[in-house]
């Protein structure tokens, strides 16, 4: 007789893990439930008028083999000819009217990965090295201010890094912590960086420091010193030069792994809401869901994998006390709420000044952070440079806006109309757009984007042993553990949740070690 998996998200964590388990033969029924009217989560594209948003903007990368494997086998890379269209625009891109080729094409573009600091009207390299055009652009008495800070960061580094503003002036120094950190860091977060856990860097960017920027520049000018390999193993993922991405966007993988879980026989309810989990004894037997239209719909189940807020989850359980102690632990994780402003441009006022041909000289950023303090914007991707197949026109620069706010604060409620006219003159106020050559714009919000690393989150240990406890619950994904995962770590918990399914003699605690040792790091672990 076959069992249940319910599985609660229809994000990067949920559709791998129900894939897994059609693929892997389990005997176990998925069913995905999710809240919106998107697949993929936060990695999903939004369609607007012919032009597509990548929320966050996501670089197929991993160390995980298993996980660039998986990505392969959805998506085979377009090839040799793809490499010219990353920026030339060798082929055409999608026009809209006609077939939809994201139903017969699926493929990977690779991708040049190039993301600039936006600083003093200036750019500057990320991770931020000491080379000449860093000098001319800072100035020589900035940068011998910011030399001697760094050289004084290691002769006398801060002990027990505690925040992440340790962690990241033992590794910059005070001098370059203030100037390329520690507003931006307050702008994502609506924190100073001395209150977050440095947990956040360690999971984020171990292994980085000036030091090992600097000494990849160098080494790329060295003959053999470029890794070659699309994997770059040897590579630090923040200096990364390549990565694969889907020809329409993250989402066109998603939806295609949710078109092919379906096609394999399993379930995926959209618009579902899960406001009930009806625990037995130490087991999960039932969620209830609420749809639009307010009917609500109990599912029993075997196995119960949660890729939700687990500040939600808390909320949702029946049947057994949640000690008011872990339930305060619950209510006060905190997360960040995200915004994306799409804008469509003839022309961006920034210049190419790279050797990097693109199209229409655009630059050839795929983002760019915004370290200008007099706004509150905190990143611009630009879509053009994500693919070609994102943008409608080609003659045209499709761009996105990002802010991090606090569901209910002032950007947050204020109109679309509003929040648009005030996006727009911030980057106009910083010289990279005219006003006048704006042709189109929406807004895109997205609750509980990122898990943040305050509040609570010091005592989230003692939250975990109890759900935990929950013989046959799976906390994955972002959300589901409260942890700044990036896709591939989501997809890794879910695939370490299916092994346990599949085998109750497996350790639950492979499933909270992604993302936080070995292979699973951003960074290779030295041995």
């Amino acid at each position: 007789m076959s069992k249940t998996a319910v599985i609660i998200g229809a994000g990067p964590a949920g559709l791998t893990a129900a894939y897994e388990l059609l693929d892997r033969n389990s005997g176990i029924h998925p069913i995905v439930l999710e809240t919106t009217d998107r697949i993929g989560g936060i990695s999903c594209t939004i369609k607007h008028n012919g032009n597509r948003i990548d929320i966050g903007g996501h670089r197929f990368f991993s160390k995980s083999d298993t996980v660039m494997d998986w990505w392969g086998k959805m998506m085979p890379l377009q090839g040799a000819p793809a490499r010219d269209d990353i920026v030339l625009n060798a082929d055409k891109p999608y026009v809209a009217g006609g077939p939809d080729p994201e139903k017969t094409d699926r493929l990977m573009l690779i991708r040049e990965r190039i993301s600039r600091i936006y600083y003093l009207r200036k750019f500057f390299d990320y991770p931020i090295s000491l080379k000449v055009q860093t000098v001319l652009n800072l100035g020589i008495f900035r940068t011998a201010v910011a030399g001697f800070g760094y050289i004084w960061s290691q002769i006398k580094k801060r002990p027990n890094e505690k925040s992440l503003e340790d962690f990241l002036v033992n590794r910059f120094g005070v001098p370059l912590y203030r100037m390329f950190f520690e507003d931006y860091t307050e702008k994502v977060w609506g924190a100073h960086p001395r209150e977050i856990s440095s947990a956040w860097g360690a999971q984020r960017i171990k292994g980085l420091s000036l030091s090992k920027a600097v000494l990849s520049a160098l080494k790329k000018m060295l003959p053999g010193g470029k890794d070659t390999d699309l994997r770059q193993k040897k590579t630090e993922t923040s200096l990364i030069e390549q990565f694969f991405y889907p020809k329409f966007g993250p989402g066109h993988l998603w939806e295609t792994v949710a078109a092919d879980i379906r096609e394999k026989g399993g379930e995926i309810r959209m618009q579902q809401k899960v406001v009930e989990l009806h625990v037995e004894g130490e087991s999960v037997v039932a969620v209830t869901t609420e749809g639009p239209d307010g009917v609500r719909t109990r599912i029993d189940c075997d196995f119960c994998l949660s890729s939700m807020p687990i500040k939600d989850l808390i909320t949702a359980v029946r049947g057994v006390e949640v000690p008011p102690a872990l339930r305060a632990i619950a209510e006060g994780l905190p997360y960040r709420d995200f915004m994306t402003v799409g804008v469509l441009v003839n022309k961006l006022k920034i210049r190419n000044e790279t050797n990097i041909r693109t199209v229409n000289d655009v630059v050839p950023d795929t983002w760019i952070y915004i370290q200008e303090r007099e706004v509150r914007l905190c990143r611009l991707q630009i879509f053009n440079n994500w693919s070609p197949y994102l943008v409608k026109d080609p003659n045209t620069v499709w761009i996105g806006l990002e802010y991090m706010c606090a569901e209910g604060d002032d950007m947050w409620v204020q109109s679309d109309a509003q929040f648009i006219d005030f996006a727009v003159n911030e980057l106009a106020s910083i010289g990279v757009i005219d006003k006048a050559d704006v042709l189109d714009t929406c807004r895109i919000k997205i609750e509980k984007a990122y898990p943040a690393y305050f509040g609570t989150y010091a005592e989230f240990d003692r939250l975990r042993d109890w759900l935990d406890r929950l013989d046959n619950l799976y906390c994955v994904g972002r959300n589901g553990q409260h942890r700044y995962n990036n896709q591939d770590h989501s997809m890794l918990t879910a695939m370490e949740a299916v092994s346990c399914m599949i085998d109750p003699s497996l350790s639950r605690k492979a499933l909270w070690s992604v993302n936080t040792e070995g292979e699973y790091h951003e960074t290779k672990k030295a041995s």
